[in-house]
């Protein structure tokens, strides 16, 4: 259900949104956005990052920078003590967004914190089997034990991260003007840039009202939707190249796997084929309404934009 929520500026003696992975790229962009809306806000880092220029920024900015140790529960509960929301931005592999997750949770509990938002951000992973993607296995673990914690929990689903489509997801080519993909050209695929996703981030974190997931999308494309993405950003035409079925795209995944297991990577080259496959198969598809209209005041970018040549 699409309800529109506008989070009042915070003011200076409202509770602190505690937020974990604040040097991360996401993690900085969400603790800008919830600044910019005049929250107070309580980044959690690791020992090793407090000379680092992140932790600099957040200072800069004007937040609370705490260094914390996991795995000294009573210092993580302090840190949680008299916070409004917990953010989770978090990015690792089972160490991380089970177990640390796991323990910033039971700290948020016992500190009698009333919300708590995992590092969710990607596609809908709840509607995967399990074992067609390593990195949501361990986000669904997780899940799991979020659902049973007296909490009130939000993950906010969003996609591929829309940036990726400049590099990383090998589906946009530049040089040859081609879009390659496997299986159906027409299936809608979900695409939101990181800032959008901080940008909602930040007012879900203020919004008591938040139901248990929340799924937005900047801009939902197809294969071919994408083609024209393209083509209306740069003025050269794109051509389709579709090098298979979905079969052949799983064959590849379990030989790269084989060959380059990289277990200790948090994004091997399979990991992402994963992502791909999950999404070009429709197993990941957001399902709608999406909630882009729940606070009014946001504006999302489309692939046109992002790939145009101001951005």
């Amino acid at each position: 259900m699409n309800s529109s929520f506008s989070p009042a500026p915070a003011s200076s003696e409202a509770a602190p949104v505690v937020l974990a992975g604040a040097t991360g790229q996401l993690g900085l962009l969400i603790a800008h956005q919830l600044r910019r809306l005049g929250a107070p806000v309580r980044a959690l880092i690791r020992p090793e990052s407090r000379a680092g220029a992140e932790a600099e920024s957040l200072r800069l900015q004007g937040a609370e920078v705490l260094e914390v140790d996991y795995h000294d529960a009573a210092a993580l509960r302090a840190a949680c003590r008299g916070a409004g929301c917990v953010v989770s931005a978090l990015s690792g592999l089972r160490e991380v967004i089970v177990e640390a997750q796991t323990q910033l949770l039971d700290a948020a509990v016992a500190a009698g914190v009333p919300r708590f938002i995992p590092s969710d951000f990607a596609a809908d992973f709840t509607r995967l089997p399990e074992g067609s993607n390593r990195n949501f296995d361990l986000r669904r673990e997780f899940m799991r034990r979020l659902d049973r914690a007296p909490i009130q929990a939000t993950s906010i689903l969003n996609g591929m991260f829309m940036e990726l489509l400049k590099g990383q997801a090998p589906l946009i080519q530049p040089g040859p003007r081609l879009i390659m993909y496997w299986g159906d050209a027409d299936q809608p695929l979900d695409f939101t840039t990181m800032p959008d996703t901080a940008a909602f981030t930040a007012r879900a974190a203020l919004d008591p009202t938040t139901p248990r997931y929340l799924r937005v999308a900047g801009d939902v494309r197809s294969i071919r939707g994408l083609q024209a993405a393209a083509t209306a950003a740069t003025g050269q035409p794109y051509h389709l190249f579709r090098i298979g079925g979905l079969g052949m795209l799983g064959g590849m995944i379990r030989v790269t796997r084989a060959l380059m297991p990289a277990r200790d990577e948090v994004f091997p080259p399979w990991q992402g084929m994963q992502y791909l496959h999950n999404m070009l198969t429709g197993q990941a598809k957001l399902t709608e309404p999406l909630d882009n209209d729940r606070y009014p005041d946001l504006q999302w970018t489309t692939v046109p934009e992002l790939l145009g040549p101001r951005r």
